[in-house]
Parts: C-alpha cells; sequence; structure tokens
C-alpha cells in the first residue's frame, strides 16, 4: 500500500477562534514551530503529512478560500525575499512556502453539511487510492525523535495493508468530545487494536456497555485522535450515507461511515507516540504553542519565559493578599 495522498479538513469558519477566524482563515493564524520559524497553522499541519512521505495535500476548505489561501501564501512569501533579503531563517521559510503551493490542492465544500461531508469532497482528489486524513485545527507533535506522528500510522498502514486510525487512551469524563471505539489487541503488534465498534461522542454508561477495550486501565477508553489512514471504499460509505440523508444534528458525520468500514474490512487502530493540540479549543493555540515550543530548538528560553512569568504572577498573588 502507497500513500501519496492527504487531505486537510478545514472548511470550518473558526467560530472558536473569533473575532480572529472572522477576518482571515483560521489556517493562517500564525505559530512559531519546532524549528523555530513562524508558519501558518496550514503549513504546520501539511508539513506533517509532506514529512511522511506524503506527495499532493488537498485542502478541504469554503468556498472562496481556495484562492484567498494562495494569495495569502504567495504574499508573505514575497515579503519574506524582499524584507528579509539574503537573511538565512527567511530564504528558508520562502522556499518551504513554495514547496508547499506547488504540493496544495483545494476543494470547496460548498455547504457546510458535516465532517463526513467534507470527507466526501475530496472523493475526486483521492480517486482510488489510499489517503491519510488530517484535521485543520489539529497539531501533532510525536515524542519519538525523527518520525512524525503520521508516519507511525502510515507506516502501519502499509505493513498491514489496511486502515489505521490513530487513537490516544482517553479518560472517561473527555469521551463526550471525540469518536470513541472498542477492539482487540493485534499479537506482536504493541500499541495496535483491531477495531470492533466505533461511536461518535458516547456517554459515559454507553461507553461502559459498548465500548470496552481489554488491557486498557480502567476508566480509560481508546478516542480518535485526529489522524487515519483510510482506503477509497470509504466513499462509497459516505455516499450511501448522504444519497439516504443520513444526518445527525443536521450533518453528517464520518463516524458511522467508519464503523461500518470496521465490519467490512481489516481496520486497525494505533496508540500514536505523541499529543494532538486543538487549536479550536478555548486557549488551544497557546496551549499548541507552548508545546510546540517546549517540543523545539528555543525550549529552554521558553522555559525559562514561563519560570519568570509564574513567579511574577505568585508575587502579584502574594501582594493582593497582603492588602
Amino acid at each position: 500500500m502507497l500513500i501519496k495522498k492527504a487531505v486537510i479538513t478545514a472548511a470550518g469558519r473558526g467560530v472558536r477562534l473569533y473575532p480572529a477566524a472572522d477576518t482571515v482563515q483560521k489556517g493562517m493564524l500564525p505559530l512559531v514551530d519546532r524549528d523555530g520559524l513562524s508558519k501558518p497553522t496550514i503549513q504546520i499541519i501539511a508539513e506533517e503529512a509532506l514529512d511522511s512521505g506524503i506527495e499532493e495535500v488537498c485542502v478541504v476548505c469554503a468556498p472562496g478560500d481556495e484562492a484567498q489561501y494562495l494569495q495569502q501564501l504567495k504574499l508573505l512569501r514575497e515579503n519574506l525575499l524582499v524584507a528579509y533579503a539574503e537573511v538565512d531563517w527567511a530564504q528558508d521559510q520562502a522556499e518551504r512556502i513554495d514547496n508547499l503551493c506547488k504540493r496544495l490542492r483545494f476543494v470547496a465544500q460548498e455547504e457546510p453539511l458535516g465532517y463526513g461531508h467534507a470527507v466526501y469532497c475530496a472523493k475526486d482528489f483521492a480517486g482510488k487510492e489510499p489517503f491519510l486524513l488530517l484535521l485543520g485545527d489539529h497539531l501533532y507533535i510525536s515524542n519519538i525523535v525523527g518520525q512524525r506522528c503520521a508516519e507511525q500510522v502510515m507506516r502501519l498502514a502499509q505493513e498491514e495493508e489496511c486502515a489505521v486510525a490513530a487513537v490516544h487512551p482517553t479518560r472517561e469524563h473527555l469521551i463526550g468530545r471525540y469518536g470513541t471505539l472498542s477492539g482487540k489487541r493485534v499479537p506482536d503488534r504493541p500499541g495496535a487494536y483491531q477495531i470492533e465498534k466505533i461511536l461518535e461522542k458516547p456517554s459515559v454508561s454507553l461507553a461502559e456497555l459498548e465500548l470496552h477495550t481489554p488491557g486498557l486501565r480502567a476508566g480509560f477508553y481508546l478516542c480518535f485522535f485526529g489522524m487515519h489512514v483510510l482506503p477509497h471504499t470509504v466513499f462509497d460509505l459516505l455516499e450511501s450515507a448522504v444519497s439516504r440523508g443520513e444526518k445527525s444534528e443536521g450533518e453528517f458525520q464520518l463516524t458511522p461511515a467508519l464503523n461500518e468500514l470496521a465490519t467490512r474490512e481489516k481496520y486497525l487502530a494505533l496508540e500514536v507516540e505523541g499529543s494532538r493540540y486543538d487549536t479550536g479549543a478555548k486557549f488551544g493555540l497557546l496551549q499548541a504553542q507552548i508545546a510546540l515550543a517546549l517540543a523545539g530548538r528555543d525550549r529552554e528560553q521558553v522555559l525559562t519565559t514561563i519560570v519568570e512569568l509564574l513567579a511574577e504572577a505568585n508575587q502579584l498573588r502574594d501582594g493582593r493578599a497582603d492588602e
């Protein structure tokens, strides 16, 4: 199985990032990456795929955003070359943006009909090939030096010739935020499970009844990490759901199609050695920025800054207590 294409779903308007995302696509909001370069969020996510061996990346976006993404990326590249001529870091970033633009494709989700529908919009791009699926508001940081989270998932998919979902053991009080699954451990494959059942954001009581996975710590469940390798057959399942109008709360979800996929063909889950960060959550951009910095070249500087801020906050609190 060769995985050369990736799909990033980024059609949401970023309501949780208002007002910033009301004036610019949330994918263009900047963060300083592990290499010390300030980049648009969409570039950091795309490089997760490209650095793992992906050759083409399709961004599923809102209508009209295709031209804006390309225009802003090209303008950023030009400004770097003009304003920072002969500066190494600017030249490096300009080259990265140039490479990204050559690899990027766009498809518009004409109506906001849900995550499953957004994935379905990439059907023509994927064709008959398997593809890596990433979320446009999630950043991933691997715990394995020299191996991206996406690379971990892709390697298992290629070796086992099947679909793979990245998962993370999650405390039961948090599973209402994620797709959650049950499965059985795969012999001789550490951290891998054969998926048996998937439910979208289940209650704890439902998970206790239907999603028990042997071997997990008590009170933990396997939840989606926001990263999959999927076969092209998932589009047939999504198309059936769309044609039948199978919506949940007015949207076409991906999870029912993935649950059906698990009943039809081999579909594994992998506990990824790494962490995910939802940039759309409250303080999500801040948390993602701190995590990127602590995993990169500026780690010592950031640690020093955090310690200084905590000391200042404690002094301020103690001063107020003495008043």
